[in-house]
């Protein structure tokens, strides 16, 4: 009998050895759904270093590798033994059907490498056909189905999504539509930057000038029941520029979301292991990297009625005051004055034009000055924008300015309404050193030539200068020098008046060659910004800058301006592949700066000098 128990003894003692043998071993769902997220672990029984993951081709990794580690120690009859548990987890995502194999993952033990056996996932069609969908399955030990869902370092479309708020689903064409784009959360989320730019065909678009000093206002908001952490990630006015279905593409938001994981307690006599396993201490933070969308926005423009349109109607769509006023109902000949034209209110005001006076004749009219002073919020485009003619009279008398008419849409009232200023009066009279007398010559207003005063001039005295009557003008070597000299000069005229004429008329050549003068402009306007501090109108002046100089350049419209047709133009033109990402890659840079972590002033300097190199490179590339 003793005998057969040293036998027995004999045979259990290599089995309990090859027990403790290092090994890999692999958890994970054998069956999913095409875009399911499912975890692998892959579990190492003892210490180990240099593990190497095996490749997840046909799947796209979501998060990981998340590492944890456990052990317990147990003390029997003064004999102590040690149980090691290091595991690394990925969570990955099904692409599509199919059966897939996924091979073995390996760790350095003691010199020796280990492998895991290669582990087969079978992708169904939908959910409702795999057999182990979140629906199907079964907690294990009693565990909730909401726990489980706390264990997995993931994070659902119900815990992390991101919408777009149209503050009108259908508008007319040029009225202000205001998209609000809000991220909804229940777990806290970092580094928060636009990996998509949404794109804006067929709108003008601007962005709403709202500083809160780089920070997110953050608000809570109760969802079907769910308490949500909600902020504001963008706000933009678009107007839209023709009628139809105008499409509006998703935004995508990349952040880094934590999310709190529970390690499984392990079975100990130890008391201390049983201490520290409690749930208290079993907690951990993961990191998950999360990209969200917005779904594509269909919005309905409705074209403007003709029933009723005016014939000074520009294309004002909104509800506005007008007023014009002139700053002297009285002065003298060859001083100067102020009209003043003022359009405030809400609606398109930035693309709104203004209705031009009708001036005399004897006023001298220069290009008018526009100050324009609207600003892009919550409730659309409000604010003022206003003309000022500088007019100097030329000739003494009494003079009146017929009143100016203004016309616009109400979307409100769904009609057409007209505004009117009342007539202005002005008396001018004779200035100091001004001898016309009522007569002689006067050019304005690009009007030809005209006589002034009575036709009875004054009789010329004086001696006359007499020349022989055997000597003629006409037909003289003079004659014909000055005849061919002015035939000369008609030519040359003719050529430049036409080749001005095709000029004025190539819209995109004007454009064209006043591009580079405009892009200066907004980065002066931009520097000045750069220096009070003022990011908000720093980034509007520079991304104002950067896209109308491509736009003018390479005659784009702004309704199809995108990173797309920018960098498509640019090849277009013969300029090299990398300068074009170059200059893409800075818009891009200039539209996420605001919302990057890091110094402002640091920020807003180096976008400076990158714009204004890029506008450098791109001038001289052409």
């Amino acid at each position: 009998m003793k005998k057969l128990f040293g036998i027995i003894i004999a045979l259990l003692v290599p089995l309990a050895i090859m027990a403790q043998a290092p090994s890999i071993k692999v958890n994970s769902k054998p069956q999913v759904s095409v875009g399911e997220q499912f975890k692998i672990a892959f579990e190492v029984n003892a210490d180990g270093k240099n593990f190497t993951a095996p490749r997840f081709d046909n799947f796209t990794v979501v998060g990981g590798p998340f590492n944890s580690t456990s052990s317990s120690i147990q003390v029997v009859n003064g004999s102590m033994s040690r149980t090691v548990s290091n595991t690394y987890s990925y969570v990955l995502r099904a692409e599509k059907e199919g059966v897939f194999t996924i091979g073995s993952a390996s760790i350095v033990v003691d010199g020796d490498v280990v492998k895991s056996e290669p582990y087969t996932v079978t992708v169904l069609a939908d959910a409702s056909s795999a057999g182990t969908s979140s629906q199907g399955s079964q907690p294990q030990g009693g565990q909730s189905q909401s726990q489980q869902q706390t264990n997995d370092p993931q994070v659902s479309g119900q815990d992390l999504f991101l919408k777009v708020y149209p503050s009108k689903k259908s508008a007319y064409v040029g009225e202000p539509v205001v998209l609000t784009y809000k991220l909804f959360t229940r777990v806290p989320v970092s580094q928060l930057s636009i990996s998509k730019m949404p794109s804006y065909g067929g709108f003008w678009m601007k962005e709403c000038g709202e500083d809160n000093g780089g920070t997110l206002r953050q608000s809570s908001e109760v969802v079907n029941g769910i308490e949500y952490t909600t902020a504001e990630v963008k706000k933009v006015v678009l107007i839209p520029q023709k009628a139809g279905r105008l499409t509006i593409e998703s935004m995508g938001l990349e952040c880094l979301a934590q999310i709190m994981t529970q390690r499984s307690p392990q079975r100990s006599n130890d008391p201390f292991d049983i201490f520290f396993n409690d749930p208290f201490f079993s907690r951990a933070y993961t990191n998950v990297q999360k990209n969200v969308e917005t779904p594509t926005l269909i919005m309905e423009v409705k074209p403007l009625p003709e029933d009723g349109k005016p014939a000074s109607f520009a294309g004002a769509v909104g509800n506005f005051k007008f007023t014009a006023s002139i700053d002297a109902d009285e002065t003298s000949t060859n001083e100067a004055m102020t009209m003043t034209v003022t359009v405030s209110g809400n609606g398109n005001l930035e693309l709104l034009n203004f209705p031009a006076p009708n001036f005399p004749p004897d006023f001298e009219v220069y290009d008018p000055k526009v100050v324009s002073n609207v600003e892009a919020n919550g409730q659309g485009m409000s604010g003022s924008r206003k003309a000022e003619y500088l007019v100097i009279p030329r000739r003494a008398g009494d003079f009146t300015i017929p009143s100016v008419e203004f016309s616009y849409f109400d979307p409100a009232k769904q009609q057409y309404v007209t505004l009117q200023s009342s007539p202005m009066s002005i008396k001018v009279n004779k200035g100091a050193g001004d001898d016309s007398e009522g007569g002689g010559l006067y050019a304005s207003n690009q009007e030809s030539i005209k006589y002034l005063g009575s036709d009875i001039r004054h009789i010329k005295t004086g001696a006359s200068k007499l020349k022989p009557m055997e000597q003629h003008f006409f037909g003289s070597i003079l004659y014909f020098t000055l005849l061919l000299a002015l035939l000369v000069i008609f030519l040359v005229l003719l050529i430049v008046v036409k080749k001005r004429r095709q000029f004025r008329q190539d819209v995109v050549l004007v454009r064209n060659k006043k591009a580079t003068k405009v892009a200066k402009g907004r980065l002066k306007n931009a520097y000045k910004f750069l220096k009070e501090q003022d990011q908000g109108h720093f980034y509007e002046e520079m991304s104002q800058a950067l896209w109308g100089y491509i736009s003018d350049k390479l005659g784009i419209e702004r309704s199809v301006l995108s990173m797309d047709t920018v960098k498509e133009a640019m090849m277009g033109k013969g300029i090299d592949e990398d300068l074009a990402n170059e200059f893409v890659e800075t818009l891009d840079t200039c539209e996420f700066a605001r919302f990057a972590p890091g110094d402002a002033a640091s920020k807003m300097e180096s976008l400076y000098d990158k714009g204004l190199n890029m506008i450098m490179k791109v001038e001289k590339a052409i």
